[in-house]
């Protein structure tokens, strides 16, 4: 039953969001067969639902990943540093190699992400995974050192201005010709519930997975990379958007467990649902004008953090 109304939630928001938006969308046969109501649906909506749908699956995915590795609930790309490592990763293509394209720029995101995330490790490693609340803080500090040599970075190369405005998660850029490499996010998912085992016993902790017969940090590195992967197509395509990893897995794991093989796919679902909720609202809130998804995700998904910390300093 619960099933059932959340694929009916998700069908009703992915129907509204290719309803909203600046234009009128008029459903007639005469109106839905004009080339111009064609083009607004077939590169404008459609490529845009279908990067919410693989954006907030991704991000979700990502969000379990980085909480069994680290074995912490308060974990994600944003508050591990990852979004602000690919940032930086983009802005040392673009200010090297100035003519570079989206595939390099994102190769560059991808090695600054990986690399920042297996820094994080072991920085959590040499702490002790201690305290709930601790690793977060610790990852929001890190997050902020990159961030800073992020923007000094681009203020030298004059970029400063360019970065802030392209950095804010945004999908009214998104339009067919350039968002499909969002797609290399299914693969990852797929990758990621193939070994959903292997993180799920990963989380039981080192001695555990020993003695499981898991290698606990070639597992760690191989969801490292998907994460990696999966940040730096999110974030060259629309953008950071930070805590949809954070909340959605948290939700899930309070009603569902932490069985990955079953949760994985609920946590997709309920991922893409929230991001498609976040940019309808976004587009509703000063229509025909829209507030980024970065907003809308940020101020919804750091008030549930907030209630989650408190919950967890209880």
């Amino acid at each position: 039953m619960a099933r059932t109304a959340s694929l009916s939630l998700f069908g009703l928001l992915c129907c509204v969001s290719l309803l909203v938006g600046a234009r009128e969308f008029v459903w007639t046969p005469t109106d839905i067969m004009s080339d111009d109501s064609l083009l607004a649906l077939t590169a404008g909506r459609l490529p845009r639902l279908a990067a919410l749908i693989l954006t907030g699956v991704g991000l979700s995915v990502c969000g379990i990943i980085l909480q069994q590795i680290v074995r912490n609930r308060f974990v994600e790309p944003a508050t591990t540093g990852g979004l602000d490592a690919a940032k930086l990763g983009i802005l040392v293509a673009l200010t090297t190699l100035p003519g570079a394209g989206l595939a390099v720029q994102m190769l560059f995101a991808l090695a600054f992400c990986f690399a920042s995330g297996m820094l994080f490790v072991a920085i959590v490693r040499r702490i002790g995974f201690a305290g709930t609340v601790i690793v977060p803080v610790v990852g929001l500090m890190y997050g902020s050192v990159l961030s800073a040599i992020a923007e000094f970075h681009a203020y030298a190369a004059n970029r400063l201005q360019s970065m802030q405005g392209w950095m804010m998660g945004d999908f009214s850029r998104v339009v067919q010709g350039n968002y499909e490499i969002v797609y290399l996010i299914l693969p990852i998912v797929a990758l990621a519930y193939l070994f959903a085992h292997r993180f799920t016993v990963m989380g039981m902790g080192d001695e555990m997975a020993s003695s499981l017969g898991l290698n606990h940090r070639v597992t760690a590195a191989l969801g490292l990379m998907l994460v990696a992967v999966t940040v730096s197509a999110t974030v060259i395509t629309v953008g950071a958007i930070p805590f949809v990893g954070l909340v959605v897995p948290n939700l899930v794991a309070l009603r569902h467990g932490e069985n990955l093989s079953r949760t994985l796919p609920i946590a997709a679902l309920w991922g893409a649902t929230l991001l498609i909720a976040c940019d309808i609202v976004g587009r509703l809130l000063i229509r025909p004008f829209e507030v980024p998804i970065g907003l809308t995700a940020g101020g919804v998904g750091g008030f549930i953090f907030l209630l989650l910390i408190l919950r967890g300093v209880r």
